[in-house]
């Protein structure tokens, strides 16, 4: 059995023994209970609810549509006057336009974040104002969930329960109490938490070095468990501050299934039938793996030129992680429509970030978000049996409900609602100017370095011997790309940079340099492989930028590559720096959770007290 396929038994054990039915039958109990929290009740006088009085669906309608209004008031107000607050760590008052949008985004439990966290945000907006609405946007997802459910559950009645009820119970209940839990747990991870503003360190380099603290793991918690995603740093969860290790990376995994796949059966109590909360959990359980198997085989395969050239499809993963563990954190992320990332989603290979937006495209249903994902479901279960009831001539009803033209309407208008995405022309292999080569190109420029400062070969498929990507621009006699060759330009290699294209000729057509400012688009794409071998020398990692551009764990190969020449350079024994680095490798966690890496940052603080380098 291979690590990955180990880590999904792990995953799903996991749901299913501890979610599915536990706290399914929990939230049950939650949303059928006649008792009222001391706390609870507190909240309620503050309001002015009566927790005993229901609502029929106008008036529920209208609460939650009042309740979110006025949070995105709040919310916007907030952020323009924050730097007037306590806690604002030196923050300016938000943009207008960056607080109404964030007012917004998260009040939808969206999460869509147009600013950099630790650079926009005091620590009380993402306190009072950020993860109060990643709790208040995911209970009130909930909540609508639960009174569409006791709407199919009730007969002979318009009540279906009451918004502010739901609202404070799903809080106090359910998201506060596992939170608290996943945060500590978090923080014992080694995420932060406290009151830090920026704070200046000297890094290993010598140069001085800014990092902003904050409520980190308080935060995180409650953004992967509501299926929020508004991350406390820019870099989300692939920031070590967020996501330290590979067992927490499983942790926020959990996190954000455990909800979602736990309402079904939530939905079979309330029902009184759970063969029907099973149904509509094994289909969610379907399409993820589903999903899952497809982004996985993907990115292991590294189809593409860049991925292939790289070795590996290790751009913009951490290699604490791994790619693996990456594909199942970007899965789970896409099928809840959170938007939490360990990994950037952009540097994916074409079929598995094509796997990624048919996640984000299927409307919220493999299991989808926090109370959205059991609702959408529903509307499609209830297009499923109109359609069948028709195809064999019977009245369509589910759970004993009837189905008229008017419900197919309504629930027709989930799907009306869902975005049509166009992609563009892809840059990753086209250098664009100077001062921005394309990815190849970075990725041969990396390799050819450290394959001379380490004395390594440092050639790769795909790259020419001077290190820009072996790219053509092929013109054809006839239209498009009939007929005979009849010009070729070496794309990424400019007349009088270079001396002599990398190839001489093109299926019998002289190769001739790129003239700077040329425009050489209409020509085909063809891309030389060249002679380099399958497996090169540099390593993967060595030659790719992590998701965060702070991960702290490079691959025992890379590390590996450069023994020798720290030693020379340290003055150690070989042997010695081979043992540091031993010390420092991490193997996988459990024996199959995330990749062997090692901690470059401990085991250079190790090399500094041994062997320090003289400045």
């Amino acid at each position: 059995m291979t690590t990955t396929a180990a880590g999904v038994l792990f995953v799903v054990s996991m749901v299913a023994a501890l979610a599915y039915r536990p706290l399914g039958d929990y939230m049950a109990r939650v949303f059928t209970s006649e008792r009222h929290l001391r706390a609870e009740r507190v909240i309620y006088r503050v309001v002015g609810v009566d927790p005993d009085g229901e609502q029929t669906w106008p008036v529920y309608t209208r609460s939650v549509l009042a309740f979110s209004a006025v949070s995105v008031l709040l919310l916007y107000l907030l952020q323009r006057v924050q730097s007037h607050l306590p806690l604002a760590i030196g923050m300016s008052n938000v943009r207008s336009d960056t607080a109404w949008n964030a007012a917004v985004s998260f009040t939808t439990n969206t999460n869509w974040q147009s600013y950099s966290g630790e650079s926009t945000m005091g620590h009380l907006t993402q306190m009072a104002g950020l993860a109060v609405q990643n709790f208040v946007s995911a209970a009130v997802g909930i909540a609508v969930a639960v009174a569409l459910v006791r709407g199919f559950a009730r007969r002979k009645t318009d009540q279906l329960g009451n918004f502010w009820v739901d609202l404070t119970r799903t809080v106090t209940r359910i998201l506060l109490p596992v939170c608290v839990v996943a945060a500590v747990v978090l923080i014992a991870g080694g995420a932060i938490q406290n009151l830090h503003g920026d704070r200046t360190f000297t890094g290993l380099g010598g140069a001085p070095q800014t990092i902003t603290g904050g409520p980190v793991a308080s935060q995180e918690a409650i953004k992967d468990l509501g299926t929020n995603g508004g991350g406390f740093y820019n870099a989300n969860s692939a920031h070590p501050f967020e996501n330290p290790a590979v067992w927490t990376n499983w942790l926020e995994i959990f996190l954000l299934l455990v909800i979602s796949f736990s309402l079904p059966r939530t939905f079979g109590k309330l029902v009184g039938d759970t063969r029907q909360g099973r149904a509509i959990v094994a289909v969610m359980a379907i399409l993820w793996l589903g999903s899952l198997t497809i982004n996985t085989v993907a990115q292991n395969a590294h189809h593409g030129t860049v991925p292939q050239a790289v070795g590996a499809a290790s751009e913009g993963t951490e290699t604490r992680f791994g790619v693996p563990d990456s594909a199942l954190f970007a899965t789970s992320t896409t099928v809840t429509s959170t938007g939490a990332v360990d990994s950037f989603h952009d540097s994916y290979t074409s079929l598995g970030g094509a796997t990624l937006l048919f996640n984000m495209m299927l409307g919220e249903v493999a299991p989808g978000g926090t109370g959205s994902g059991l609702y959408g479901i529903l509307v499609v279960a209830v297009l499923t049996v109109f359609v069948a009831g028709l195809m064999i001539g019977r009245t369509p009803e589910y759970l004993g409900k009837k189905i008229g033209s008017r419900e197919i309407r309504l629930a027709s208008l989930y799907f009306l609602t869902m975005p049509v995405v166009d992609t563009l022309d892809d840059p990753s292999t086209k250098d664009t100017d100077e001062s921005k080569p394309s990815l190849l190109t970075q990725v041969c420029s990396r390799s050819k370095a450290i394959g001379e400062l380490d004395g390594v070969d440092g050639s790769r498929p795909y790259c020419t011997a001077s290190g820009v990507g072996a790219a053509l621009a092929v013109f054809h006699t006839g239209p498009g790309y009939a007929g005979p060759v009849r010009r070729v330009v070496t794309i990424n290699e400019e007349c009088g940079v270079i001396d002599t294209p990398f190839l001489a000729d093109y299926q019998g057509v002289t190769v001739e340099c790129h003239r700077y400012g040329e425009d050489v688009s209409a020509g085909q794409l063809v891309l030389i492989r060249g002679d380099a071998p399958a497996h090169p020398a540099v390593p993967a990692d060595a030659v790719t930028a992590s998701g965060s551009g702070l991960d702290p764990a490079i691959s025992p190969a890379y590390a590996r590559l450069q023994v020798p020449r720290v030693a020379r350079e340290r003055g150690l024994p070989l042997g010695r720096v081979e043992e540091l680095v031993s010390d420092r490798t991490a193997r996988r966690a459990l024996g199959f959770l995330g990749e062997p890496a090692v901690n470059v940052l401990l085991l250079n603080l190790d090399l500094d007290r041994i062997a320090p380098v003289r400045r």
